[in-house]
């Protein structure tokens, strides 16, 4: 192993260091990073869902200041509005994607090429809330809006060989996959584990894509611990801990960013990265299952069910 790795694997080892802005700031110099300015989008269309505030907003700044034509989409008109005219994007769409109708609704208005779609929406939710559609609100705002959007718009992602990046977390290193822990009822529903539970499932269902997918590439990330609104809102306690080596929001959209843009990022298929390179999905022997590819089905069959999916099945 190179020092270069061995310093890497050190930080990645440690998770605090890894996590923080320490790991952000070594391994940009470690590696050498090609700045983001320099990775040109010129031409590009890119979407970015829960773009109004946190990861989503950063990454849509940058990648309109990179050159691609950029559309947001938000929940509320007039945060999404003020957005738009913050971040330089070139328009903008209302989605509630906890709601699976507005989702297809949102992919019917994502019409022609698109070549970055960011998949950044959600929240930590404390309280057991269902949608009026049913489903748990972390489950259908995580997993099941982003597994319809591209379902429906798979033969677009197929023609213009989309980079699809599902921004997930850290958190879901705690949890391993279990499809029957995804629906809990309100009496065990507890919103932390809720949250972590979905990443591991964003993750998997990642991995999934990428078997299906021939063009489009789909990857995940996780931005390490940003200073963002929803990690002060989700861990209040955690965050004013940690705020001294908090990563700042650019930091942690940093990889999602160079996933959109650089040229390198384009081969990778299936992977789950952190500072601009691929990740162990597990940390935790007890998060691994013997039983893995028949609890990817399972999740696969509740998405498809849920969503009423028209071609996932395929």
């Amino acid at each position: 192993m190179s020092l270069r790795g061995a310093v890497d694997g050190l930080l990645e080892a440690s998770v605090v260091g890894s996590f923080t802005r320490v790991g952000y700031d070594v391994r940009s110099r470690l590696y050498d990073w090609t700045p983001l300015g320099e990775l040109r989008l010129d031409g590009k269309t890119a979407a970015v869902t829960g773009a109004t505030s946190g990861l989503g907003r950063v990454a849509a700044e940058l990648l309109a200041r990179q050159g691609a034509t950029v559309c947001i989409v938000g929940r509320d008109p007039e945060r999404t509005a003020r957005a738009q005219g913050e971040t330089g994007a070139a328009s903008a769409l209302l989605a509630d994607l906890s709601s699976m109708r507005e989702t297809r609704a949102l992919a019917e208005q994502l019409a022609g090429p698109l070549d970055v779609l960011v998949l950044n929406a959600g929240a930590m939710t404390r309280d057991f809330t269902l949608t009026d559609e049913g489903n748990e609100v972390t489950l259908a705002t995580h997993v099941l809006s982003q597994f319809l959007l591209i379902d429906a718009l798979r033969p677009q992602l197929e023609a213009s060989g989309t980079r699809v990046i599902v921004v997930s977390s850290g958190g879901m290193y705690l949890e391993r996959l279990d499809v029957d822990a995804l629906q809990p009822t309100e009496a065990t529903y507890d919103g932390v584990r809720a949250y972590s539970r979905a990443k591991r499932a964003q993750v998997a269902l990642v991995e999934e894509w990428t078997r299906r997918l021939e063009h489009a590439t789909v990857n995940a990330m996780h931005p390490g611990w940003a200073d963002t609104p929803g990690l002060r809102q989700g861990l209040p306690r955690f965050s004013r801990a940690l705020a001294p080596v908090l990563r700042s929001p650019a930091q942690g959209a940093d990889t999602i960013v160079w996933l959109a843009a650089a040229p390198e990022a384009g081969a990778a298929k299936g992977e789950f990265f952190l500072d601009r390179r691929p990740r162990p999905i597990h940390r935790r022997r007890s998060t691994r299952r013997v039983d893995e590819a028949r609890e990817h089905a399972r999740l696969w069959e509740l998405c498809v069910r849920l969503t009423r999916a028209r071609s996932a099945d395929a």
